[in-house]
């Protein structure tokens, strides 16, 4: 369902690389791959930010006979040699890399974080913050930050990022006392696990968040189960939002024949409405090299959040949006179907969701509150 306001707010060609931290240490030509899967929250003026993930890629990869990867140092970006031979780059994003038993990826761009001010209502740019961007800082983020999640608990801002790196794909989380100005506390999650994201305020003493972690082996379900085996949604707990245990409640799953049971994951912050938590979440249809990602939202007990109050897995909240794209339609490097909603605000009578779009910008679309009734 989209009403109202529902554009695309930031493109590629919004962003200066000339102010990127990329710049100064790494002198060869880039451009932008991507400016998506933002961030969200409200800042103390009232204004809306975004911290956008900007992929910042080689336009010329390949240079004799090997392709390159980008990766930070402590001195300063450089470039990896790969040899071709054996390397597939069906995946202009990135390519597999021969000699392991084990897949093995290496990028051919690198992400980085910007915030951006939006006005309100999220509808206008009101500034471009580079001196804020964040960028690798340490070894287990060598190949870059991605995927930011907001959440303000308190008088704080606490945010989750995807840190990537050889050594391991972690959860990484940043805090700050004003929402814009953000310091590193390091790996609180450090198996791969794309989608940890905090709840809006506590649950009793507790921190809470939406985990997802991946891996190569799931179990069957019964035969005569309504879920099946797959990467699902999970609760955690902390006391001090470092310190994380599983909740031992299943939470959402894969449901058999539904149109999101390749796979589930955490899309906005969950928010406390007199209702209860709610939350939107994306869904994946497999379909195509990516499959079709559509976002869902479920309503949580406000006490135990594992308990289920109702979920709306069948009608899509937003699905992509090819009309919005089109002006950009050029710059798609893939054929994809994926909207990822990923910060929601409240504006009174409707939410303010932001979202990702193709993989490719940043969305805003305004959703009446009746719409959760």
């Amino acid at each position: 369902m989209n009403a109202g306001f529902d554009r695309l707010i930031v493109v590629p060609g919004d962003i200066n690389l000339a102010r990127s931290p990329l710049r100064g240490t790494l002198d060869v030509p880039t451009y932008v791959l991507g400016a998506f899967n933002p961030g969200m929250t409200r800042l103390p003026n009232g204004n809306l930010l975004l911290m956008v993930r900007v992929a910042e890629a080689l336009e010329q990869p390949v240079e004799g006979d090997h392709v390159h990867a980008i990766r930070w140092t402590p001195d300063g970006y450089v470039l990896d040699p790969h040899l071709l031979a054996g390397v597939n780059m069906s995946d202009p994003r990135q390519f597999d890399v021969p000699g392991s038993i084990y897949r093995n990826l290496a990028l051919t761009s690198l992400s980085w974080l910007l915030p951006v001010e939006l006005n309100a209502a999220g509808t206008e740019i009101v500034a471009f913050h580079y001196d804020r961007a964040i960028a690798p800082a340490a070894p287990y983020q060598c190949y870059g930050v991605e995927d930011a999640r907001i959440s303000r608990v308190g008088d704080r801002w606490y945010m989750t990022t995807c840190s990537v790196a050889p050594e391991r794909h972690s959860t990484t989380l940043h805090v700050s006392e004003n929402g814009l100005d953000y310091r590193l506390l390091g790996i609180v999650l450090d198996h791969q696990n794309k989608d940890m994201l905090l709840f809006e305020g506590m649950v009793g003493e507790h921190f809470m968040a939406l985990t997802r972690p991946l891996g190569e082996v799931y179990f069957a379900y019964p035969p005569d189960s309504d879920y099946i085996g797959g990467p699902s949604i999970n609760l955690a707990q902390s006391p001090d939002a470092l310190h994380w245990k599983p909740v031992d409640h299943p939470f959402l799953r894969p449901r058999r024949n539904s149109i999101a049971s390749m796979k589930l994951g955490g899309g906005t912050p969950p928010i406390l409405t007199d209702e209860g938590w709610l939350m939107i979440y994306h869904g994946v249809e497999t379909r195509a090299k990516v499959g079709v990602y559509r976002s869902f939202w479920a309503l949580l007990d406000r006490d135990e959040p594992w308990r289920i109050l109702r979920i709306e897995d069948e009608t899509p909240l937003l699905e992509a949006n090819a009309a919005l794209t089109a002006p950009v339609a050029h710059q798609l490097y893939l054929p994809t179907e994926v909207v990822f909603s990923t910060g929601i605000a409240d504006a009174g009578d409707h939410y303010v969701v932001a979202s990702g779009e193709a993989d490719l910008a940043c969305r805003i679309t305004h959703i009446p509150k009746a719409r959760f009734a």
